[in-house]
């Protein structure tokens, strides 16, 4: 609503906004669409003002997150006028102006695809849990962030079959600002290593499908872009201090703070960042997540648009939890002494030095310390450029470089390996040769015997013997190796964008590039730990009678150095798109949106091939010490991959406007996936890289309805997607020779048809109800998986046909519901979340039950610059389980579980993996 004090024609607008409360708001752009437009923004006090504006006809457009849209027509002259402006909440933020799939702005309702907001409030109500965390409010998104703040899953409407745990982002990008985080992924490198959130970010805005096909780089599945703070006139900023519990009282500490402003002369900036200690929502002998960023951005407007510089550097270590033992299939619990609230399982800290496999003739060596966790450091800097040409001609360019790093310390698997299970000789020395008969085992720390074993009948099918009164727990070590992993890339990413607007046509044109030169090397050896709740490091001997002993574990337990795992790859990719978009406005209501991509990416880059170090002794040239024995080296051959993917993608939308606060759309999208270096990487272990691997093919359709009405707003999308072509392969051991190795790609096909929903409801003033949520069928409609047999021959090797079942891992029907409660100086809400029964693997063999999670937070404003928030996350400490990995057996996976396999082991344990428990919080933050 407008009212207009001066309705004279003058070339100076000023004015204020203000809300329904009658308080003054800030960050409001108050735009007139002469050419090039004209925008201001609201100061602290609501205050605008627009200079130097030309006689004519213009419609005055006000925005601001949270709140309806104002269009004013006006008619300007030769003499001042003046606005006041009320604008009314917009909970759903469909009169919200949104970037992320749409090449220009536009508001939700007039937007013809499924998208999504987080504001700031929303974004401060969720506990600093990670960024999937975060993602578990938007609508239809399933998130599963039980390992912690990385190694998470982020996916949408049944697109997840490539979106295994080591890349859980495979189809969508994760943003900030408008390009990617980055550019690449393979396994234990996705864009979640690189991406904190912290008060530097306004607002999130999340696309599912659709336009996502045509406006990302290589991300059909979806969009999830974080927005950084805008400019604004009036000095001003916000520091936030937390602390609070998780688990079983484990502390976490974090500050916060952000400064922004005006430098003068129409220049700006804003400059932030956190710090957190935080010892893990789990049991550990050490600090689980440290570190934090800094980011800025220094922005010169002018009358044509705008230059702005940004960059962030990111320093940061943190941990991820594995799995968890669970008996019972119809009704999992935890086993051996194990808590689905409390246990990580993880490695105790030590520091130990491990030959690398790379440099052995230099004598090169890495320090491995479990404690470290992934070490991700990310320096970036970019560009971002906006100008009106004239002519209804504009061109926008944001360009970024980074330097990124992530180094793995940390452990892989935490199975079962029982002493008399002939596997344990093999993880020590790869079979070469197999050492058995009397195994002491120490505690690394203090050097006491723990238990002497006798395992020298175990290949004539007799158990273990316990010598001494000792003994290990649960009697078997933990089946883990060390996994360490050097990644490093480099990139460069930019998009370029020309806008042409004439008569009815908005067109946009332009071209998207991405280019990275990215290595990784990994390296696993077999380690000695006890199988309990918090497990203990072992020195283990091999001390047979008139022999003499052998080290099977250097003084830390670390056994079989660089035997287990070997990779040395690196590649460089490119990534060149071309685009446009042209946006009809058919009529006053009926707007045409089509899009048309064509993209190609290019991998270069080879593996080494790697063979064991061969010498008398080992490495050390000890006989009596086996650790060394084994160490897997480059042989000097590669094996190399040169392959181009070409494809096109289009995407067509049609939006009706029903009314000024409703609107219909539908969308027909065809996308492509090519594939992510893990192909190459995984796939090929000592053979020739004879092909490239299969593009995946995604067709969605949509339908949706938008609407506000008095006390109601809501959105609510019909979709149908199909993923063509997905390549499923899986980790296995051979059993008579206990080889590693990957099975063969096949192709397959999934379908899902499904219900979106976002809706908020205020029955009365300061009181509101959300409820977003999917109700969803998702089916493997073709799948085959490939059967081993248990062996690396492919003689007695078949297929088992799963076609028709579920899809796992996509609950059926998932929901989030909250209250909220805003009056004076306090707030309060409460929310549930629900997700529902899952497939644990294709074959439809186990279930992951239905879980809720209670979430609750109460907030006092203590005087206008300072307020303290208490939150509560998991408030209820449920236990549900948010993953299935399997057998509980080294290197066993889901799809190795089938119906029979169920039916003839049903006293078996098996690997899950338990959401995270409850954690609470106490903010206090300050803003001027």
């Amino acid at each position: 609503m407008a009212q207009t004090f001066f309705c004279y024609t003058q070339s100076l607008i000023t004015g204020n906004i203000k809300d329904s409360s009658n308080k003054p708001i800030e960050g409001a752009t108050i735009a007139i669409n002469t050419d090039p437009i004209i925008y201001s923004i609201s100061n602290s006090k609501g205050e605008f003002n627009l200079t130097s504006i030309p006689t004519g006809q213009y419609t005055l457009n006000i925005s601001h997150l949270g709140f309806k849209s104002i269009k004013d027509a006006i008619q300007v002259g030769s003499t001042n006028m003046v606005f006041n402006y009320i604008l009314n909440t917009d909970l759903l933020n469909l009169h919200t102006i949104i970037v992320t799939g749409n090449f220009t702005p536009k508001t939700q309702l007039e937007s013809s695809t499924s998208i999504s907001t987080l504001n700031t409030q929303q974004i401060q109500q969720v506990i600093p849990q990670g960024t999937a965390n975060l993602l578990q409010n938007i609508s239809g998104t399933f998130t599963d962030a039980s390992a912690g703040e990385v190694f998470t899953k982020v996916y949408t409407r049944g697109i997840s079959a490539a979106a295994e745990d080591d890349m859980g982002w495979y189809y969508v990008s994760l943003q900030e600002d408008g390009l990617p985080v980055s550019l690449v992924q393979h396994s234990y490198y996705s864009p979640d290593i690189f991406h904190r959130v912290d008060l530097t970010t306004a607002k999130v805005e999340a696309l599912r499908g659709g336009s996502a096909s045509i406006t990302a780089m290589n991300a059909p599945g979806g969009v999830y872009n974080f927005i950084s703070r805008n400019s604004s006139e009036k000095l001003n900023g916000e520091i936030q201090l937390q602390s609070g519990i998780q688990g079983e009282g484990n502390p976490i500490y974090r500050a916060d703070a952000v400064l922004g402003g005006a430098l003068g002369n129409h220049w700006f900036f804003n400059a932030g960042g956190h710090y957190r200690h935080n010892e893990g929502a789990r049991n550990t002998d050490f600090i689980f997540s440290k570190g934090g960023q800094f980011k800025f951005d220094v922005k010169k407007e002018n009358t044509h648009g705008y230059f702005k510089l940004y960059g962030k550097y990111l320093n940061d270590y943190t941990n991820r939890y594995n799995g968890v033992a669970a008996t019972n299939w119809e009704n999992p619990q935890a086993a051996f002494g194990q808590d689905f609230n409390s246990t990580a399982l993880l490695l105790p800290a030590f520091n130990a030095t491990i030959p690398d496999g790379r440099y052995l003739d230099e004598g090169g060596t890495n320090s491995f310390n479990p404690s470290n966790g992934v070490h991700a450091k990310d320096l970036a800097f970019g560009i971002d450029l906006f100008q009106n040409l004239g002519n209804h001609w504009s061109i926008k360019n944001n360009m970024k470089f980074s330097s990124k790093s992530a180094n793995w310390q940390t452990a892989i698997s935490n199975a079962y390996v029982s002493t008399s299970d002939f596997l344990l000789p093999y993880l020590v020395s790869n079979g070469n040769p197999f050492p058995v008969g009397q195994y002491v085992f120490k505690d690394a720390n203090s050097g006491n015997e723990v238990a002497r074993i006798d395992n020298s009948g175990i290949f004539s099918g007799n158990s273990a013997e316990y010598l001494t009164d000792g003994r290990l727990p649960n009697d078997a070590v933990m089946g883990t190796s060390t996994w360490y992993k050097d990644n490093d890339a480099n990139e460069f990413m930019q998009q370029l964008t020309l806008r042409k607007i004439w008569d009815k046509h908005d067109l946009n044109f332009g071209f998207a590039t991405g280019f990275s030169n990215t290595s990784v090397f990994t390296q696993g050896s077999f380690v000695f730990s006890t199988y309990e709740n918090n497990p203990k490091m072992l020195q283990v001997s091999l001390e047979n009678p008139d022999a003499p002993v052998m080290a099977l574990s250097d003084e830390y337990g670390v056994s079989n150095y660089g035997g287990l795992f070997f990779t040395n790859s690196r590649a460089k990719i490119s990534q060149i798109a071309t685009f446009a978009n042209d946006r009809w406005d058919i009529s006053d209501k009926l707007e045409l949106d089509l899009g048309l991509r064509f993209e190609s990416i290019t991998h270069k880059g080879s593996n080494d091939r790697s063979a064991p170090f061969t010498q008398d002794g080992g490495l050390d040239g000890d006989e009596n010490t086996a650790y060394d024995n084994n160490i897997l080296m480059p042989t000097g051959a590669r094996d190399y991959f040169n392959f181009t993917y070409n494809y096109v993608s289009y995407s067509a939308g049609l939006n009706y406007k029903l009314s000024h606060d409703a609107s219909l759309f539908g969308r027909f999208s065809k996308g492509n996936k090519a594939p992510e270096l893990n192909y190459y990487f995984n796939n090929f272990p000592e053979v020739p890289i004879n092909q490239k691997g299969e593009m995946q093919k995604i067709h969605q359709v949509e339908l949706g309805l938008k609407s506000i009405v008095k006390d109601f707003s809501f959105t609510t999308t019909l979709f149908w997607s199909k993923l063509k072509d997905i390549g499923i392969t899986n980790f296995e051991i051979d059993e008579d020779t206990n080889r590693i190795f990957y099975t063969p790609v096949l192709f397959n096909t999934s379908k899902t048809l499904g219900l979106e929903w976002e809706t908020v409801y205020t029955p009365f003033q300061n009181f509101a109800f959300r409820f977003n949520g999917i109700l969803q069928d998702p089916k493997a409609s073709k799948w085959n998986i490939y059967d081993a047999a248990g062996t690396f021959d492919d003689s007695d090797d078949n297929t088992t046909d799963y076609s028709g079942n579920t899809l796992p891992f996509n609950p059926k029907l998932m929901f989030n519901l909250s209250a909220e409660f805003e009056k004076d100086k306090v707030s309060a809400f409460l929310k549930w979340k629900y997700t529902g029964k899952r497939e644990g693997n294709v074959a439809n063999a186990f279930q992951l039950d239905a879980y809720s999670v209670f979430d609750a937070g109460l907030g006092y404003k203590i005087n206008k610059n300072l307020r303290a928030n208490v939150l509560a996350t998991n408030l209820l400490n449920s236990d549900g389980l948010a993953n299935f990995m399997g057998a509980n057996s080294f290197g066993a996976n889901a799809n190795g579980v089938t119906k029979d396999f169920v039916k003839n082991n049903p006293d078996a344990s098996f690997i899950v993996v338990p959401i995270l428990p409850r954690a609470t919080l106490l903010q206090l933050n300050y803003t001027f």
